[in-house]
């Protein structure tokens, strides 16, 4: 025998009961088959409605699908709808409506089903099955339990000479003190593993909108992957803590006589589903899946009164059982002091009111304190067999909330290890879960790119992301851009923008930039990266706020570090309190590894005892175009015509781009300076500065003949000139310098940076770093390593 459960949604249209038939007819071909129909979907909600205003629902309009289908119904469907009406003419007599006239009213959707589906399977004669005369109920009429032993008795002769065909409404059942019940939540799923239980059927298949159980809520977690089976110990943890599609109660019939329950999807009856069994196939995994459970409170009981006071904790469950709350989780202090639980927030008043009243007297004495309530909670859990005496679970789970800034509020886990759950902020439910998800089934890495500027650096970051992105895809890097803007418009796509034509969707479906919405993506990533590569005085002020929402900020945008001091130091602070990294090697050198060497040096207990260098690729390849003999206006169109230069070429030839390196490099070592204090000699004339560009761009050939003699007195003194940095005793200093040949930086030209750093490590000989340190390429090619040093984290779980 099997028996097939068919849930509304299965049974919405006649379509869809006709393809349920096909289904039936299909598996009695092999095996002789009980049906279990829910309502169509939304009847019930329709027929409760009724309950409470005999006026909210057109009976008529519930029956016309299926009286316009199939005629040969009219007789039937007018009589189901009679009886309807006359229940809502006793309730409009009595003025409410009785609690046994609710569960009639409820269930019949359940009976119309039978009557819909008899009617198909005609030929096949099905035999139809009374719940009430079949099951015994006991508890609460709207939310009865089903007395298993007593309900196998009563089905004796059905499991002796069990029929070919019956089909059976799911939901109610006869109530031990008379009359009929429902079965609560999910109620037609426990008829079908009742029934199961008492036919001794060989399996059970419950048919539904969903292809099975998944490794958790596909709808948060998109990656999740769908289960192929569970034990039945774990889909009753996994049913207690939130999973939609099973119930504690269906699972406890099934269970008990270990009959194997699929969970398939009627909507494609070719998806295998998910088998539940006793005994299932080992996995080499510890966690089979993960749940969250929304819309918790958590109850806390406090006082000296709990301490070394025998029965106290079973005076206070008591109370919340007499309240008829259910206690999802327990947790409490080994100091004795308090015991905590979780409820569904709905039954919070009620389990408050009850404890309150059995612990007056406590409560009024200061044996105990108020009662305590934190609100807006989740549940998330992790689940499987095989968690059982498996090392560093908890650690891993713990590990990875941290990381994302989540608050573990309340750990509980099962002496049987099969479960562990932490209490978590409601609003952080969807991303723990994401998070959770990641370190346990997911071996790829994920970056998740917000950029901001696509000018030359970070277009040439956008072509070597597409470029790379077989390589990344190797190593087992999920990375995307997710949102990209320039000054005025962005896109924005969680799932990943297309790179191919960035630059035309930008113009043709941008909307307008809007960082607040850019920082609440956090939320639905796993790890967000905040790449700047504009050139924005504003936009450095709002790393702070994209650190404290979860974001990696990357940048080689120098305004952030050479800002006020405070803000500097609150940056690094903000970086290391929320667990994210701050990067920013590509303020210094472009693509050489400055800023990464000299924090490894500091970190090891080196100091810097002196610095100089040549920290500007486009001054470097000016001067050295000066010594060819270039014409210096024409040594600098040059430079903007290859990117060397910041947009306004003045940020380089005034020398402020050179002293905010010397004073990035200067606050790594310690020192605590402003801009201001670095002493800075510039290459223009003070009366450049208020021109506008393209005025200066006109004047400069003025500076021609100036700049030749300095570059001719040099040489006749066997010198060249450089652009130099330097740090000593403590201060900073930026400036043209003519060096000899003897000089380490007399043969740095054509765009390279060179930096020498003496520290008490590298002494007398300094550490040299030499590269070309201008140019969209090698800049961008930085940023990119900056990046990927992001996902150290995410390795260390």
């Amino acid at each position: 025998m099997q028996v097939m459960k068919f849930g509304g949604s299965s049974l919405a249209t006649p379509d869809r009961f006709e393809s349920v038939a096909r289904q039936v007819r299909e598996a009695l071909e092999s095996s002789a088959v009980a049906v279990v129909l829910s309502a169509p979907a939304g009847v019930t909600n329709q027929l409760v409605a009724l309950c409470d205003d005999t006026q909210a629902t057109d009976i008529q309009a519930i029956t016309a699908p299926w009286q316009a289908r199939y005629p040969a119904l009219t007789d039937a469907l007018a009589q189901w709808a009679n009886q309807l009406e006359a229940w809502c003419q006793g309730i409009a007599l009595l003025g409410h409506c009785p609690e046994g006239t609710r569960v009639a009213i409820a269930s019949a959707g359940e009976r119309l089903s039978v009557l819909v589906l008899s009617h198909i399977l005609e030929a096949d004669e099905p035999l139809q099955l009374d719940p009430a005369g079949l099951f015994l109920g006991y508890g609460p009429r709207l939310d009865a339990l089903v007395d298993l032993d007593a309900s196998r008795n009563k089905c004796r002769g059905l499991r002796e000479k069990q029929p070919r065909l019956a089909v059976m409404a799911g939901f109610y059942a006869g109530h031990r003190d008379g009359g009929q019940c429902l079965l609560g939540r999910n109620g037609s799923d426990y008829s079908a593993a009742v029934l199961a239980a008492c036919l001794d059927a060989e399996e059970l298949i419950i048919w539904t909108d969903v292809d099975g159980v998944y490794q958790c809520d596909p709808r948060l977690v998109p990656e999740a992957q769908k289960l192929r089976q569970l034990s039945f110990s774990e889909a009753l943890e996994l049913s207690h803590f939130g999973a939609k599609v099973l119930h504690p109660k269906t699972l406890g019939p099934v269970g008990r006589f270990h009959i194997p329950t699929w969970i398939r999807s009627s909507l494609d009856p070719s998806l295998p589903g998910t088998r539940i069994d006793t005994q299932v196939e080992p996995s080499d995994k510890p966690v089979k899946a993960l749940s969250s459970l929304n819309d918790v409170v958590m109850v806390s009981v406090s006082g000296p009164g709990l301490k070394g006071m025998v029965g106290m904790a079973s005076r206070i469950f008591a109370a919340v059982g007499q309240a008829g709350v259910s206690v999802l989780l327990i947790t409490q202090s080994s100091s004795e002091y308090s015991i905590s639980f979780c409820l569904n927030a709905v039954d919070e008043r009620r389990a408050v009111n009850s404890i309150e009243d059995a612990f007056s007297l406590e409560l009024a004495s200061g044996m105990l304190e108020p009662v305590s309530v934190q609100r807006d909670l989740a549940i998330l859990t992790l689940i499987g067999d095989n968690m059982c005496q498996a090392k560093g679970v908890a650690g891993r789970c713990f590990t990875q909330l941290g990381r994302a800034n989540i608050n573990v509020v309340a750990i509980a886990q099962g002496s049987s290890e099969r479960a562990i759950s932490a209490v978590i902020p409601g609003d952080c439910a969807a991303r723990g879960l994401k998070m959770v998800h990641q370190a346990f089934f997911d071996s790829s890495m994920p970056l998740e790119l917000v950029l901001l500027g696509c000018g030359n650096v970070g277009s040439e970051l956008l072509r070597q992301l597409e470029s790379q992105g077989h390589w990344l895809a190797k190593q087992g890097i999920n990375a995307r851009v997710v949102a990209l803007s320039n000054s005025q418009k962005m896109l924005v796509d969680t799932k990943g923008l297309s790179l191919a034509h960035w630059h035309q969707a930008l113009e043709a479906e941008g909307r307008p930039l809007d960082l607040e919405a850019l920082k609440a993506l956090s939320q639905d990533l796993l790890n967000p990266v905040l790449v700047d590569c504009s050139a924005s005085d504003e936009l450095p002020a709002q790393y702070q706020a994209f650190l404290e929402a979860g974001f990696h900020v990357v940048t080689p945008n120098k305004k952030g570090n050479t800002g006020a001091l405070a803000h500097y130091k609150a940056l690094k602070k903000t970086a290391k309190q929320h667990r994210r990294r701050y990067l920013y090697d590509t303020t210094v050198g472009a693509g050489l590894p400055v800023i990464e060497n000299l924090q490894n040096l500091l970190h090891a207990g080196d100091e810097l005892q002196s610095f100089s260098g040549i920290l500007s690729g486009s001054l470097s390849f000016l001067l050295g175009r000066l010594e060819d003999g270039v014409p210096f206006s024409q040594a600098v169109h040059e430079a903007m015509e290859k990117g060397f230069t910041e947009p306004d070429p003045r940020d380089d030839l005034s020398g402020l781009d050179v002293a905010r390196k010397v004073l990035i490099l200067s606050r790594e070592a310690g020192l605590d300076l402003e801009l201001a204090d670095i002493k800075l000699t510039g290459l223009l004339p003070q009366s450049f500065a208020s021109l506008s560009q393209d005025e200066f761009l006109a004047r400069l050939p003025e500076l021609d003949e100036a700049m030749a003699q300095k570059v001719s007195d040099a040489k006749a003194q066997g010198k060249v000139l450089r652009y130099v940095g330097r740090i000593e005793n403590g201060e900073g200093q930026v400036g043209l310098q003519a060096v000899d040949a003897n000089h380490p930086l007399h043969r740095v030209r054509d765009g390279e940076n060179a930096l020498a750093f003496l520290t008490r490590y590298y002494s007398p000989v300094p550490l040299l770093l030499r590269g070309y340190g201008a140019g969209a390429d090698v800049t961008a090619a930085g940023i990119f390593a900056d990046v990927l040093r992001t996902l150290n984290w995410m390795r260390e779980v």
